[in-house]
């Protein structure tokens, strides 16, 4: 059951992923490009942990996963900031 959340999670941050870009590429709204670089990142990090608990068990990606969220999370910070001005 676990296995089927991990790709159902993963599915879906690449589904916001594409339907934020594909917006972003018709308006031309920064906050979306930011917004689809966040989830794009989620992506990475919902595939890292697919990898870490059913291909890899021996190894531990834990570090890999939070880097990739924390540089997610940056990206849309990034965003906002510059939106504001």
């Amino acid at each position: 059951m676990a296995e089927i959340i991990y790709f159902l999670c993963a599915a879906t941050s690449l589904t916001c992923t594409w339907v934020l870009l594909h917006r972003y590429r018709k308006n031309r709204v920064r906050l979306l490009f930011w917004s689809g670089l966040c989830f794009a990142g989620m992506t990475i990090n919902n595939l890292l942990l697919v990898a870490d608990k059913l291909w890899f068990p021996e190894t531990d990606l834990l570090w890999l996963r939070q880097a990739s969220a924390l540089l997610s999370v940056s990206l849309l910070l990034v965003g906002l900031i510059n939106e504001k001005e």
